[in-house]
């Protein structure tokens, strides 16, 4: 059997600038993080005592003998891609698909690692992150950026370029005091809804060429962001989220709705000075910055609400265990 662990991450500035359509063209950059809050993957070759030759398990299970059989689209697409015979396959996660944390191509990164690690196989984390891309965004045409696969195969806290040659990491190193006091101001906070990001991406995808002067003042707020965090002004890059979300909410009339505007609002008037909805918008998990001073205030009025303590995480996709004893190394890939 063979286990993978794949990290979710918390966008913070640039979403929407990591999308090709902008970034081919303008270059494209990113603020953001992974978190320790996960994904896991199971994989073993089913032994040959079932009427079925496979199963894939989440929040159904589905049994199948051909890839074509079945439902799920990603699963599907990454079993034609890489070819695998008596599969059996699970997916469990510390937090709910399409609630902007990234969930979908963290899987898709998992997925990937683990099926090569069945034949064998030992891709790079570049790699992964590529081929994901390739899953997602080429061959099942799904409308959305790429920073998510990166941050899923590497990990980190991390300013990303993107160019139409690739992702440059920029790794962003804070004092363990300081970085321990920045996760203390930041609460994730859950809608309460879920959405499917595909739609809300294509949708940005389609206006990217009107959109074209907000994403790059949103880009150029990411170096803004950076500095400050290097800086310890911690109050100041939560009022700047506060200026981001406002421009990204622009982008795209999926990204917001009235109760994720009635919710921010009671958030600010509590005592946060700034936040935004994590990933593409539309629903899922809010990240909000509250100061040190209000947050006795901000919990009491907030206390009907779901929040997920969290902390953030250098690891990126990683395989926990691995029992096959089928790995050779004139297999493995540089």
């Amino acid at each position: 059997m063979i286990i993978v662990r794949v990290p979710f991450r918390i966008s913070f500035f640039g979403g929407g600038t990591d999308f090709p359509e902008f970034y081919k063209e303008y270059g494209g950059c990113v603020l953001s993080t992974t978190i320790d809050k996960y994904c896991y993957i199971s994989l073993r070759h089913l032994p040959p005592f079932f009427e079925y030759k496979n199963q894939f398990t989440y929040s159904k299970i589905e049994r199948f003998n051909n890839p074509a059989e079945l439902q799920h689209p990603l699963v599907r697409a990454a079993l034609t891609l890489i070819p695998t015979e008596r599969l059996q396959l699970a997916y469990d996660a510390d937090l709910p698909a399409g609630s902007g944390i990234g969930s979908s191509s963290s899987f898709a990164v998992g997925l990937l690692q683990g099926l090569h690690a069945l034949r064998g196989e030992l891709p790079d984390r570049n790699t992964l992150a590529k081929e994901a891309i390739y899953l997602e965004r080429t061959y099942l045409q799904e409308a959305g950026g790429v920073q998510d696969q990166y941050e899923a195969a590497f990990g980190g806290f991390n300013k990303i370029d993107f160019t139409d040659s690739g992702a440059v990491f920029h790794p962003v190193f804070l004092p363990d005091d300081k970085k321990t006091l920045l996760e203390e101001n930041l609460f994730l906070l859950f809608t309460g809804f879920t959405r499917f990001s595909g739609e809300i991406s294509a949708e940005q995808t389609h206006d990217i060429a009107e959109n074209t002067s907000t994403l790059l003042k949103m880009k150029a707020l990411t170096d803004t962001a950076l500095q400050l965090l290097e800086c310890g002004k911690f109050d100041d890059f939560g009022s700047l989220l506060d200026l981001s979300w406002n421009m990204k909410r622009t982008l795209s009339r999926r990204i917001s709705n009235p109760q994720i505007d009635h919710l921010y609002q009671t958030a600010k008037a509590a005592g946060a000075i700034g936040g935004k909805i994590i990933g593409a918008g539309g629903g899922g998990f809010m990240l909000l910055y509250v100061p040190k001073e209000n947050q006795p205030r901000f919990l009491q009025q907030m206390k009907t609400h779901y929040f997920v303590p969290f902390h953030f995480s250098p690891s990126g996709t990683e395989i926990l265990h691995n029992d096959t004893q089928t790995i050779e190394s004139s297999k493995m890939v540089d």
